[in-house]
């Protein structure tokens, strides 16, 4: 029995044993309600059931329903209400109920709000079917529509919106109106679906209908907001002007609204936005995000307008609508993740499209429904970008359970992928598909590899002899694609492959599959002066069976005797003679047309005219090369995630995308009249809290303290708990422009904390300084428990013990100087405070760790305040050099710059405990392969807390350093303890607990790739030499931006240095800088070289073994260079 055999009489099996449960008397159907399938009581009567129900397959058990009709007439409310449940358990199991409609709608006026519930099921499921007796209740809907209950409210006009009668149009109408401003928000959801529906009926009624879109389109419910857009993509999908004032809240309310709804509302601003924002994809635009430097600079005007030329400053609401979808990444719904990814793509600028790969690669777990979708958008989406899905390129490996459609795309995707640095790894795979079992699969890993040969010059001949190899295979259909494969190959380069092609007139007689012979014959034809003694041969072999060939044989058996004739006519005119013959009484007319025709041009007559001096010309004209492309090539023009795309063909109802305005549409069109924008921000943090919490979660007394500490940073301060927008509009819109790499998304909240440089203007450092201190709690919004702001107060930080790695760089801040930073009332408070040993005691409301001076713009070499390596063993560790370096090229010491602080654990996370910690670029005194991390922990609770240590670690096999046990810390003191973690030269995050006495917290410390690196000091010869090593794949380039002040060189080594802990080269030349360092787990060379170029741009090359460390370091440096 075949698997599909056995899979059908499983089904068969199930409903029989389906049929059985509902035949047999008892509580059957009601168990239905519960969702579980009743079993017979007895074996006979199971027997008899079975029976009976595999006849009630093909009939209907009338008595059954008499029974049903009995009890919906009956006067006991139980009944009526166990006969509704039975009657809705057949709608669900798919019988048809539509007899007992009468029965049923005469309750549709009882009291008993369950029985209504489920009355109004039914007839929502048969009034279309059953319109005449659905009209005579009527009143009763209108009625039902003032009911308290809102779902027998929502229930009647979905009911109303069900009966398809072009009379009741008005009455439809008026119940559609007065839902819309209803209460009730289910009501009002409700209330939009009908919107569809009445559309459909009477498309005449679009004009009010858009009215009421309009009205539920400022809804403020999340309930709402999906089915409203569904209607306005329904009903008015080109009045775009309806979005303007809403684009905001449908951005801010996404992530609260339910996951279909998701979807149709990033679909719509898919479409929104690429209609009303500038691409952000220009050649050589300079990103300018952080668009308030501009405002600072703004000393003189034509270095405004010099700027304002080169730069690309996104529009905030479109890095608004950007960083509200990126958490939807983690959603469990694979459309929500489809169609976020597919809004990326179609809408982020390109360096951040990488974003989507991690979330795509994830859903290819899923079900293999799934898996084809998702594999059709990477197969297209892999076409342009490459690098965004090779470091995942073993995902899309093919596992032997997979289904063909799958196997197909996968090896799609590896073709697509395939590189002179992978080639080897990906033919290595083919070598064992062609092996395959399933033989279209087969046939198809034949075709990649022909691709992967024109694609990639290098292993042409490889792939081509490993083609004539599988020519001597068993299996048919490997042969005959083979032979396929061979043919376009050599027509790419002929002169050097004539074995190859006597190889194949060898195997001809063995070959059956009429492509490959047809394919043979024609390369003989082709090429017949590069094998002039074999062709001939050939030819009458096949002479001698051209009568028992298929058409498509014959017809190239004809091809092959005319060329042969022109160029050989001594030995092959009698053959050519009698195939022509043979081909003039063929039964397909196409051989006796093609044979008439063929024997006018090459044989000279009376009758054949000039055409027969042009024969050679027309039957041996050098012909083009078939190009093996993609099957997906052609398909970015539908929009990802579409079922157009799916198709590949336009599907009825596809929108197409805009192309990119070339001028930016009036931005004020989306301002509303009142801005609140901390209101608006608040949905993104997760559900809401009541506001009295948080105000007893303080003292009185602190509460007190935090308005004195407010008041004395002035009107700059802003409220930072968990909103993450301040006061003034001002810095909103500074904020709602951040990079979305700077963001974090965690389950659902996103914050938009960003990483700021000490090193940035003055102005902008005053404005910092001030806002240290936190604002009062009173202006907080729900969820302060869940996050808290960074001490620049850029929105909320999200807690330490996420699991997701984008979070870990959002709580990025810059230390400063403690007498610069620090209110009066703290700076009083610590000095009355002994300090210990190590042991700083530090104010609760302070956020500050690691506190540093201003820096001039060159680094200076003062350490850090209270870094822990004292200033003799800084000098001893700079005579440290490891063992395995040259001397030429030697490990030195790092250049002191601003320190990054990161927190680790929130103190509310935390139960009291807080931790931040910092990359002090100093070696690692526990092991050379370790990245030296230095945590700072602070007890910010009332009482002390015991034992202080890591706990497990994840994964297990995590090289880690731990600090030694705290015994005991007491309230307000903070300790500083030094780690070292072994990152194995990834950018993965090192997860483990943090453990006091009585609790255990999850953290991960996730470095910035530049922290994986330590600076080494060498010539500008040795440099050059090593480069020359490091070529090819090994090399990774890019001409980037540079914005204007970064255009000198200690400005250069100063925003480098900033990004990566390497050494500064000595250079002779002006215009080239260079730096080099080393990986810090395995001791590879990384050396970066910045040239400069005319008008503000520069070349930037890495050269590194660790192709994937480069990428990334490419990334960040070019962010820093192009800030000012």
């Amino acid at each position: 029995m075949t698997p599909v055999e056995r899979g059908a009489e499983d089904v068969y099996l199930s409903r029989m044993s389906t049929g059985a449960s509902y035949n047999d008397q008892g509580g059957a159907e009601a168990a239905v309600e519960a969702g579980q399938e009743s079993t017979p009581t007895s074996s006979g009567a199971g027997a008899g059931a079975g029976a009976g129900a595999a006849f009630g397959l093909f009939s209907t058990d009338f008595k059954k329903n008499e029974d049903l009709k009995e009890m919906l007439e009956s006067n006991k409310e139980s009944l009526k209400l166990e006969a509704m449940k039975r009657v809705v358990g057949l709608i669900a199991k798919g019988k048809n109920a539509s007899e007992l409609f009468p029965a049923v709608v005469k309750n549709v006026a009882n009291k008993n709000i369950e029985l209504k519930k489920l009355v109004y099921v039914y007839l929502v499921r048969y009034a279309e079917e059953q319109q005449d007796l659905a009209l005579l209740s009527i009143s009763t809907f209108q009625r039902a529509l003032k009911d308290p209950n809102q779902f027998i409210r929502a229930s009647a006009l979905r009911v109303l919106s069900s009966i398809r009668v072009p009379i009741i149009v008005p009455i439809m109408m008026l119940a559609i109106k007065e839902s819309a401003a209803d209460m009730s928000p289910y009501v009002r959801k409700t209330s939009a679906h009908a919107i569809q529906k009445l559309y459909s009926l009477d498309p005449d009624q679009k004009e009010q209908l858009i009215e009421v879109i309009e009205k539920l389109l400022k809804d403020k419910s999340t309930l709402v907001a999906g089915s409203v857009v569904m209607a306005f993509e329904e009903v008015c999908p080109d009045r775009i002007d309806l979005i303007h004032k809403n684009y905001r809240k449908l951005c801010n309310l996404l992530v609260d609204v339910e996951e279909w709804g998701q979807v149709v509302i990033i679909s719509m601003l898919t479409r929104y936005a690429r209609t009303q924002f500038i691409s952000p994809w220009k050649e050589g635009a300079m990103f300018d995000e952080n668009n308030e430097k501009a405002f600072y600079d703004s000393d003189s005007e034509e270095k405004k307008d010099q700027m304002e030329a080169k730069t690309y400053i996104m529009d905030p609401d479109h890095r608004l609508l950007l960083r509200n979808t990126k958490p939807l990444l983690q959603s469990r719904n694979t459309a929500v993740v489809m169609s976020v990814a597919q809004l990326y793509w179609h809408l982020a600028p390109k360096h951040e499209v990488t974003i989507v790969t991690k979330s795509l690669v994830r859903l290819l777990r899923s079900h293999r429904e799934v898996q084809y979708i998702v594999l059709q958008n990477i197969a297209t989406m892999s076409i342009q970008r490459k690098g965004m899905f090779e470091p995942f390129m073993k995902s899309f490996y093919v596992r032997s359970t997979d289904s063909t459609h799958i196997k197909t795309l996968k090896l799609e995707i590896l073709t697509n992928l395939a590189n002179e640095a992978n080639i080897s790894t990906i033919l290595r795979e083919f070598q064992t598909y062609v092996k395959s079992q399933d033989k279209a699969f087969a046939a198809a890993t034949i075709q990649a590899i022909g691709r992967c040969a024109t694609n990639i010059s290098e292993v042409t001949d490889t792939c081509l002899n490993g083609l004539v190899l599988l020519l001597s295979n068993r299996d048919e259909t490997v042969v005959a694609e083979s032979v396929v494969v061979i043919k376009k190959l050599l027509q790419t380069q002929p002169t050097q492959h004539s074995e190859i092609i006597k190889h194949m007139a060898k195997l001809f007689d063995n070959i059956t599959v009429p492509m490959a012979r047809a394919s043979i014959l024609w390369l003989m034809g082709e090429y017949c002066e590069r094998v002039p003694k074999i062709a001939p041969d050939v030819l009458r072999k096949m002479a001698k069976t051209f009568t028992a060939e298929e058409d498509i044989v014959k017809l190239q058996i004809v091809n092959l005797a005319a060329k042969l004739y022109l160029t050989n006519s001594k030995q092959t005119k009698l053959l050519t003679q009698y195939i022509l013959n043979l081909g003039k009484y063929d039964q397909n007319y196409d051989i006796r047309d093609r044979t008439r025709f063929i024997r006018q041009l090459i044989v000279p007559s009376e009758k054949s005219g000039a055409l027969n001096k042009y024969a050679r010309r027309i039957l041996l004209a050098p012909k083009p090369a078939p190009v093996l492309e993609s099957a997906f090539k052609d398909r970015d023009r539908y929009q990802l995630g579409t079922l157009s795309h799916s198709l590949n063909t336009k599907a009825s109802g596809y929108q197409e995308l805009s192309d990119w305005p070339a001028v930016a549409p009036d931005q004020s069109v989306r301002n509303v009249e009142v801005i609140e924008p901390v209101k608006e921000w608040a949905p993104l943090v997760g559900k809401a809290k009541q506001r009295k919490s948080d105000e007893k979660f303080y003292s009185d007394e602190e509460e007190e303290k935090e308005e004195e500490g407010s008041d004395s940073s002035g009107s700059e301060d802003s409220s930072s708990s968990s909103s993450s927008s301040s006061e003034s509009g001002s810095e909103s819109e500074e904020e709602s422009s951040e990079e979305s790499e700077k963001t974090s998304s965690d389950s659902g909240k996103s914050s938009s904390g960003s990483e700021q440089e000490s090193s940035s203007e003055s102005e902008s450092q005053q404005k910092k300084k001030k806002k240290t201190k936190k604002a009062p709690q009173k202006k907080s919004k729900p969820a302060a428990a869940d996050s808290d702001s960074d001490e620049n107060g850029n929105g909320p930080v999200a807690p330490a013990s996420s699991s997701s790695a984008d979070s870990s760089s959002a709580s990025e801040t810059d230390s400063e100087d403690d007498s610069d930073s620090d209110s009066p009332a703290v700076q009083k408070k610590k000095s009355d405070v002994k300090s210990k040993p190590k042991v700083e005691v530090k104010s609760k409301k302070e956020v500050s760790l690691l506190d540093l001076d201003d820096f001039s713009p060159a680094p200076t070499t003062k350490a850090p305040k209270s870094a822990v390596l004292s200033s003799s063993l800084l000098s001893d560790l700079e005579g440290l050099s490891l063992s395995n370096v040259s001397p030429a090229i030697q490990v030195t010491t790092p250049s002191f710059g601003p320190v990054k602080t990161y927190e680790l654990l929130h103190h509310m996370t935390g139960k009291g405990l807080s931790a931040k910690y910092h990359f002090p670029r100093q070696p690692c005194l526990y092991q050379p392969s370790m990245v030296a991390v230095q945590v700072v922990l602070t007890n910010s609770s009332d009482h002390s807390l015991e034992e202080i240590h890591i706990g497990d670690r994840n994964p297990a096999s995590l090289n880690l350093h731990c600090f030694n046990t705290i015994e005991r810390l007491e309230p307000e003191a903070s300790v500083t303890v030094s780690m070292g973690i072994d990152f194995s030269d990834s950018t993965q995050a090192a997860n483990f607990q943090l453990c006091t006495k009585d609790d255990q917290f999850s953290v991960s410390i996730q470095p910035a790739v530049g922290e994986l690196f330590m600076p080494i000091t060498m010539t500008e010869q040795d440099f050059s030499k090593e480069q020359g090593k490091l070529l090819g794949m090994n090399e990774t380039s890019e001409t980037i931006a540079m914005a204007t002040a970064n255009t000198s060189s200690q400005a250069i080594s100063k925003q480098v240095l900033s990004v990566a802990n390497v050494g500064v080269v000595s250079s002779t030349q002006n215009d080239i800088h260079r730096f080099a360092g080393r990986t810090v787990s395995s001791g590879a060379l990384v050396l970066v070289s910045l040239e400069m170029k005319e008008s503000s741009s520069a070349l930037l090359t890495i050269n590194t073994e660790k192709s994937v460390m480069a990428s990334m370091l490419l990334r960040d440096l070019k962010q820093a260079l192009a800030q000012a």
